[in-house]
């Protein structure tokens, strides 16, 4: 099979999957990620196939959806490949990078072990923050029936996974808790440098939150 028809074989499946997904891990947050990881890509040395169908599986099956299931994704992704007859060292690869890609909490050390994963993983955290980052937080807590927020609640800096994977607080403290973390975590030049605007803006937008929760002085005590 020529790289470009796995490919492209690989986004339809993952379109039709994806298709209508509420909770910001639809098709169009894969596609972003996809596009992310093709623009990081060209300012690396990298295997270009490796990095787009990292991409486009990255999510094929979240342990957010599958019973925290850390393995779910690789199993997926690996089934999908092999129906296709790809190389086993290329779903050995794709495979790394989907057990790699993960956040795993605020003082949990996510290394990844090839240029490849390393794209991806900018990829994948260039869409979590900024303004597509900030709707896309706002879309799992609803689907996930979390508050908006709650001042009496503070965030938590999670000392591993298993405690981020049980963490069920506000929509604001996973700014704290995640979102506001990622800019300086970011593994390429490239991302490091269009992580800066998206992380500004995501601090202007809760300066902008604040002012105008009433009583944010007293409300925890409501």
């Amino acid at each position: 099979m020529e790289q470009d028809e796995l490919v492209i074989k690989t986004a339809a499946y993952i379109k039709n999957k994806f298709a209508g997904e509420g909770s910001g891990h639809d098709w169009w947050h894969i596609y972003r990620v996809w596009q992310n990881a093709l623009y990081l890509a060209h300012h690396e040395p990298v295997d270009l196939q490796v990095v787009q169908l990292g991409a486009l599986l990255h999510d094929i099956a979240d342990w957010k959806f599958n019973d925290g299931d850390e393995k779910a994704g690789e199993v997926a992704a690996r089934n999908w490949l092999q129906s296709q007859h790809a190389a086993e060292v290329i779903i050995d690869r794709v495979c790394g990078i989907i057990n790699e890609v993960t956040f795993k909490g605020a003082e949990v050390a996510t290394p990844v072990s090839s240029l490849e994963g390393k794209v991806v993983q900018d990829a994948d955290r260039l869409d979590a923050i900024g303004a597509i980052g900030i709707a896309r937080a706002f879309a799992y807590g609803g689907f996930k029936n979390r508050e908006i927020y709650n001042p009496a609640e503070p965030p938590l800096l999670h000392q591993d996974f298993a405690a981020y994977k049980k963490n069920n607080g506000s929509s604001i403290n996973h700014f704290y808790e995640k979102l506001l973390l990622l800019k300086d975590r970011m593994q390429t030049l490239t991302g490091k440098k269009l992580a800066e605007e998206r992380h500004d803006f995501m601090q202007i937008f809760l300066n902008q939150f604040y002012e105008e929760w009433p009583m944010a002085e007293n409300s925890s005590n409501v």
